[in-house]
């Protein structure tokens, strides 16, 4: 495969890509796939946890909070193009902009940056569809404050990520829900883990929502096809899968990729168990278009009912350590089959 080429027309060379973060899911994806098409790579992270083997990629251990510390390293790199792969608060953008250069760059942002988000969490309808990069944002800002999830920090917001980098000339990607192999968050596995527990019955919700998904690898051709090109620059794009199917048929989707014979047994809302319970019936979708991805850097997905069978392979092949099936849920997903009956 051809290296980057984003000099000028007969200018061809290996192009210098600094990656911040980098070593989880896709941003994994983005600098393995950089490396094969024969990019030079220097990923900037803590070294928490770098995958095996990188042996040709360069490594820069920091947190981004200490990147002024390494002004030399990356000077003597000097990239042609950055790829922030993992931009949370402001602190974090404000953090690494004094020290970079002026090149292009690449930041992956989320479609929880719309209107629709906050519909979909608080069970309003306040967005219509499909959602473009046109539609309203957010009003609710740091979305995930009250979460119980202490991963997320309380000061998280895209809104201030892509508001300091779209005045870099940033192009700024929004991710939809991600799925694929080295998926920290293994969004197949509240029914991977039923099957393993030999489970005859699934207790689901109506299961009509319509959330804009994507293949990690598809994601990863986007952000090199921005990379690539520059027609998106200071610019947000919506990338995911340009057909989406209702949460049931993706359920159905990774049963029959599993070879599970369980059947779906729809039962009340208010009955599901807390990993089922993205199958309850929605006020808002999340149904993204992507056409600007595809009429600005040329960029389309994979066939989705084939991706949903490349992600259940890697995790039928990668089953998560130490997950089991207790009695508290099994006594859950049989009172919610219970309420079903009545």
């Amino acid at each position: 495969m051809a290296a980057t080429v984003i000099s000028s027309p007969g200018q061809d060379r290996v192009v210098r890509v600094l990656v911040l973060g980098g070593t989880c899911f896709l941003g994994r994806r983005v600098v393995e796939r950089l490396h094969v098409r024969g990019d030079s790579v220097l990923v900037a992270h803590r070294g928490r946890s770098e995958p095996a083997p990188w042996i040709s990629v360069r490594h820069l251990h920091t947190d981004r909070t200490h990147l002024a510390e390494h002004t030399g390293t990356i000077a003597e790199f000097a990239p042609d193009a950055v790829v922030d792969s993992c931009p949370l608060t402001a602190a974090d953008v404000d953090a690494v902009l004094p020290v970079l250069p002026e090149v292009p760059a690449v930041v992956l942002s989320s479609q929880d940056v719309y209107e629709a988000f906050t519909g979909l969490r608080s069970g309003r309808e306040l967005s219509a569809l499909p959602i473009t990069e046109d539609s309203p944002l957010r009003s609710e800002r740091y979305p995930y404050r009250d979460a119980a999830d202490n991963a997320v920090p309380e000061d998280y917001d895209k809104l201030d990520v892509e508001q300091r980098w779209l005045r870099r000339g940033a192009t700024v990607l929004r991710l939809p829900l991600i799925y694929g192999p080295h998926d920290r968050q293994r969004r197949e596995e509240a029914i991977l883990r039923r099957l393993r527990a030999h489970r005859q019955h699934i207790p689901l919700g109506v299961g009509n929502l319509l959330w804009t998904r994507g293949y990690v690898d598809d994601l990863a051709t986007g952000v090199l096809a921005a990379i690539d090109n520059r027609a998106a620059d200071g610019l947000p794009v919506n990338l995911g899968e340009t057909q989406t199917a209702t949460i049931r048929r993706w359920v159905s989707q990774i049963l029959q990729a599993a070879g599970g014979g369980a059947e779906l047994v729809t039962v009340p809302d208010a009955t599901l168990p807390p990993d089922l319970a993205i199958t309850a019936a929605p006020a808002q979708h999340l149904l993204v278009s992507v056409a600007r991805a595809q009429k600005l850097l040329g960029w389309s997905p994979g066939d989705p009912a084939t991706r949903v069978q490349e992600s259940l392979r890697w995790h039928l092949d990668h089953p998560p350590a130490g997950t089991t099936w207790t009695g508290a849920d099994a006594a859950a997903d049989d009172a919610a089959l219970a309420a079903a009956e009545r």
